[in-house]
């Protein structure tokens, strides 16, 4: 696999764009929808959202056998439109929104990391999105 192997995944979120952008952004919000297992949770998150910005996600499984800290600096911020970060490992991130009649239509590109085969990558990371559209829309 190519170090910069690209993967992109979407949903549609059927909440306004405020909303969506809080819950999005926002840590209280963050460490309750920020899990591709049931068995993992986010017990804490710090997010400075403005470029040169820094986030940290800390990523733990519930029993509390395992953790890890998910973080970068944000490249670009445009309210309602794109969030761009860089990870701490030099890999680039990139989040679009689309407002939709009804709803907002979220596209997140990245780029592959080497350990994990791309399918697994793709999978807990539509994961993650999946359980970020439960939370918005159930909340």
């Amino acid at each position: 696999m190519a170090i910069n192997e690209v993967i992109t995944i979407e949903t549609i979120v059927n909440k306004d764009m405020d909303y969506i952008w809080a819950y999005w952004t926002e840590p209280e919000h963050i460490m309750k929808w920020n899990n591709a297992l049931e068995d993992w949770h986010t017990p804490s998150a710090e997010n400075d959202l403005r470029v040169g910005g820094t986030f940290t996600y800390k990523m733990a499984a519930k029993n509390g056998s395992f953790s890890f800290d998910f973080g970068g600096v944000y490249d670009e911020v445009k309210y309602g439109k794109q969030i761009a970060y860089t990870l701490g490992d030099g890999r680039k991130v990139a989040i679009d929104f689309t407002e939709l009649d009804g709803g907002v239509k979220i596209i997140e590109t990245f780029e592959a990391e080497e350990t994990n085969s791309l399918e697994m990558q793709r999978g807990g990371w539509q994961a993650i999105f999946d359980h970020f559209k439960h939370y918005a829309e159930t909340n």
